[in-house]
């Protein structure tokens, strides 16, 4: 059955106040375009949650979608901090529970495997298990080892309304490929009541099926697919295309105080229709083309 939907369609499938998890990296495989189609459609109160915050999240932050981020620190890699989330943290506007990369993935895990909590070590012990428990002590507790008596550390499990998947390949069943890493996106992706994927390229069932070790999120998890070149920019997506250094560096000073976010804003979300009117105010194909990923180093 195809799930192939427009960018419009599959975010009108959101309703505000819901739980979504973000597949990014930092810079890298991010839901740009869905950010900002979010935004243009006044989703709010969102709690957002990926493992490690990226520019997707950030940006739905700035613009007032989301009030809560679960998430395991974050930044913009080289060209800095997360502006906006830290701007919110500061201000009272967004409540942020952060806990390691390795525990955000944790949880993901047992929202995957359908467990009720799941033990982890590494937390015990640390700064960020005394601010979480100051914080809010409803997402950990102290267990004991049937078989040991030992006490340890137990993780709530995430499990998000909706998992975006940023992915290189799919099919219109849903079926997807990521090249490159693929971090914890496949237990975001089953965890989650349902998925989006966002695909740069929309590929034949039969070609999924001849490269079927390859498929990292099964369809069966998919409610839609959207077909979308570019739809990361200005973050790279492996073996697709590089990130676009001016454009986040722009990102960098918008996001300076609220007055100049409202101006990136304006010039990149609410002043252009749709994100092929985003892409040609980026400087269309010859600036997109300048920044395809090399056919052998794959960046």
């Amino acid at each position: 059955m195809s799930k192939l939907a427009t960018l419009t369609e599959a975010v009108a499938s959101i309703s505000s106040g819901s739980h979504i998890s973000l597949s990014g990296f930092a810079i890298t495989r991010c839901n740009m375009a869905f950010a900002r189609e979010a935004i243009r459609q006044g989703l709010k109160h969102l709690t957002i949650s990926h493992c490690v915050g990226a520019m997707d999240g950030d940006l739905l932050v700035g613009a007032g979608c989301a009030d809560r981020l679960i998430y395991g620190g974050g930044s913009l890699d080289k060209f800095g901090r997360l502006a906006c989330v830290n701007r919110g943290i500061e201000n009272g506007t967004l409540i942020a529970e952060e806990f390691s990369s390795l525990s955000v993935a944790f949880r993901y895990l047992a929202g995957s495997l359908g467990l009720p909590f799941i033990p982890i070590r590494s937390l015990k012990g640390s700064d960020l298990y005394n601010r979480l428990k100051e914080q809010d002590a409803s997402q950990i507790a102290m267990i004991d080892d049937p078989f040991t008596g030992e006490k340890w550390l137990a993780l709530k499990p995430l499990v998000p309304d909706v998992a975006v998947v940023q992915v290189q390949q799919a099919d219109e069943e849903g079926n997807a490929i990521i090249l490159g890493p693929r971090w914890d996106n496949a237990e975001q992706a089953k965890a989650a009541k349902r998925t989006i994927v966002i695909a740069e390229e929309l590929v034949s069932t039969d070609m999924i099926r001849r490269n079927a070790e390859q498929v990292s999120l099964p369809g069966l998890l998919v409610s839609h697919v959207v077909q979308l070149p570019f739809s990361a920019h200005p973050c790279s997506v492996y073996r697709a295309y590089d990130y676009d250094a001016e454009e986040i560096e722009r990102y960098v000073e918008g996001t300076n105080t609220p007055e100049t976010l409202k101006a990136y804003l304006e010039r990149t979300v609410y002043g252009v229709k749709d994100h092929w009117e985003y892409l040609e105010r980026m400087g269309g194909m010859k600036r997109l083309n300048a920044l395809r990923a090399d056919a052998i180093l794959g960046y």
